[in-house]
């Protein structure tokens, strides 16, 4: 009698799962052997189902490396995208838990809603057509947290797999939305830790523009046969380096344009 086979790629979303139910460090799993990008997107997506078998329900995206900053800090070189759970959603004013979380940094972020489906299989699409399908503009804090050793050396099929290091996330109360895609970029970003300006950047630092950003997810998303549908957060990606979270510590996101400041404030519990 033959052995029943294991899909490797499910294998390794296993892995990747147990490990971030149990917060345990694991080494990278391409040190078992080479993970093409493609693949990687599998184990993530196999990841993704396992979440789902669990009961969440996808409702949100987030791009990552889009920054210059972010890239250096990490040590790769090319934009990816992950996808986002309604269990991954914090809430405003709600104290955050470090526990069943291994290296948690946070990160300062634009999110944009969709109000219609976007879909790139067929024809590319630009960005005022992007533009033309966001119905709502918000800060947004992300916490990642990675379930390799040490947060660090790992390769871009590894960070992947991991659902780009995905942890959780918070949208803020929504602004303004600008006329035009182009009048966001100038828009100032401060990330504030424990009341002190730790970051400072400009919206355009990610991805050269935030639209640009919504943009790649949608060709990121129509190279896997899929759409971003109706109604999805798009987080598209931090402007500055992350920080790592501690105990009591409060971290916030200000957000300058036209309009008045908008803030979200992420504290997190001792």
């Amino acid at each position: 009698m033959s052995e029943l086979q294991i899909d490797p790629i499910q294998e390794l979303a296993r892995t990747l799962h147990d490990a971030r139910l149990a917060a345990r460090e694991i080494p990278r799993i391409t040190e078992n052997g080479p993970l093409s990008i493609d693949e990687a997107y599998s184990v993530m997506e196999s990841g993704i189902q396992l979440r789902e078998h669990d009961g969440e329900q996808v409702i949100a995206y987030k791009m990552g490396l889009t920054s210059e900053a972010k890239r250096r800090q990490m040590g790769l070189d090319q934009a990816i995208f992950g996808i986002l759970t309604d269990r991954m959603e914090l809430r405003s004013g709600v104290p955050y838990s470090l526990q069943g979380r291994i290296h948690p940094k946070a990160e300062p972020e634009i999110a944009f809603r969709v109000g219609r489906m976007l879909d790139a299989r067929k024809n590319p699409i630009n960005a005022d057509e992007a533009w033309g399908a966001v119905d709502q503009v918000a800060p947004a804090i992300e916490v990642l947290d990675s379930r390799y050793v040490g947060f660090k050396y790992f390769s871009l099929p590894d960070v992947i797999a991991d659902n780009a290091s995905s942890s959780d996330y918070l949208i803020g109360a929504p602004v303004p939305k600008p006329a035009h895609w182009s009048e966001l970029e100038q828009w100032k970003i401060d990330f504030i830790v424990n009341g002190t300006v730790m970051h400072q950047a400009v919206a355009s630092e990610i991805s050269g523009s935030p639209i640009r950003s919504l943009v790649e997810l949608t060709e990121l998303l129509a190279r896997r046969n899929q759409v971003l549908p109706a109604g999805s957060w798009v987080l598209l990606g931090a402007a500055t380096a992350a920080v790592a979270l501690e105990p009591g510590m409060s971290v916030e996101l200000e957000m300058q344009g036209p309009s008045a400041p908008s803030k979200t404030r992420l504290a997190v519990a001792r």
